[in-house]
């Protein structure tokens, strides 16, 4: 079996591609025993994968390991009593293991998708919509309610927009460059903003008294800048810290205005209140089903240069989503 392997964790540029692999034995260790095996087709890299490189994700496996956390291929074996069955054609997370010919998938991290969705797609769907569904989930978003995103032509970025689509009034993207406000645009974003101007007074003026939720994939120096130009009442969602740094909030700026700080971490959620995966998974299902979203994919890479897909993501090139074709065709 064909497969990427990170060697030791030491950064992206440890990996290499093997055609001596064995096929996974067993089920996923999330899977509480049951296996679902996935015939890939293609593979995602994201931000956690770029972390477990080089030690550095919470959620990691031990080198050597196949990296890649999402794909989308053929069910080949699936568990007794499940809802899937071979030959169905699924999407999902696997935190590790996914660039390669065979992944164990994880069945409450699983999802169907539709004959329209193109395999990319699909490598490109569940852990960016997913995070998107849940933070706006955790914000207790209404139609109607003006958001902004950063990073906004990243993974998550891109994923929340297009979820935000004509629900959102306004959604305001916060960008870095002309190059990431066309992806923006193409997402959803009603407004998008440069990073390196007055974004926080122009969002408050776009929003009115400001926004209601701000969706923070970067950390660093923007978060306090993020409190500024949220409404009273309003919420800063903390999704992750693409900008490399942890921020800290001086909580006075909280009580002034009656501003919430909520953290989004699906698994810790899901393992605590476990009736809320399934609603999730219908959830992603039916919009895809639909046709109602439009997953980003910036970079396409056959599976012979798969190994410069963590790069891409190391040198903060990544438009979107970064997808390596594993089948052919």
């Amino acid at each position: 079996m064909r497969g990427l392997v990170v060697r030791e964790t030491t950064g992206p540029d440890a990996v290499e591609l093997r055609e001596d692999l064995s096929e996974p034995a067993g089920a996923h260790p999330w899977a509480e025993g049951r296996r679902l095996l996935v015939e890939v087709k293609a593979a995602a890299v994201a931000f956690p994968d770029l972390l477990q490189s080089r030690g550095a994700y919470q959620h990691g496996t031990p080198a050597p390991y196949v990296t890649g956390g999402e794909y989308a291929g053929v069910v080949l074996e699936a568990p007794p009593g499940s809802r899937f069955r071979p030959g169905d054609r699924v999407a999902g997370l696997s935190v590790w293991g996914a660039v390669a010919e065979r992944v164990l998938a994880i069945p409450r991290y699983t999802v169907r998708i539709p004959e329209h969705m193109a395999w990319a797609d699909g490598a490109a769907y569940f852990l960016n919509y997913a995070t998107a569904w849940f933070t706006l989930h955790r914000a207790g978003f209404r139609d109607g309610q003006s958001v902004l995103v950063h990073g906004a032509a990243g993974g998550v970025g891109t994923a929340t927009l297009d979820l935000l689509r004509g629900r959102a009034a306004p959604s305001i993207a916060v960008v870095s460059s002309e190059a990431k406000a066309a992806v923006a645009k193409e997402s959803g974003a009603d407004v998008v903003l440069r990073s390196d101007e007055a974004w926080a007074q122009q969002a408050r003026e776009v929003g009115g008294n400001g926004v209601a939720v701000v969706v923070d994939t970067v950390g660093g120096d923007r978060f306090t800048d993020s409190l500024r130009a949220l409404d009273v009442g309003g919420q800063l969602m903390v999704v992750g810290f693409a900008g490399g740094s942890i921020p800290e909030v001086r909580v006075n700026r909280l009580l002034l205005r009656n501003l919430s700080v909520v953290g989004v971490a699906l698994d810790p959620w899901e393992q605590r209140f476990p009736g809320y995966a399934p609603e999730l998974v219908a959830g992603l299902e039916a919009v895809a089903a639909e046709g109602r979203v439009r997953p980003y994919v910036g970079h396409r890479l056959p599976f012979e240069r798969a190994t410069t897909a963590l790069g891409i993501l190391d040198r903060r090139e990544a438009l979107g989503k970064v997808v390596i074709d594993v089948a052919a065709g």
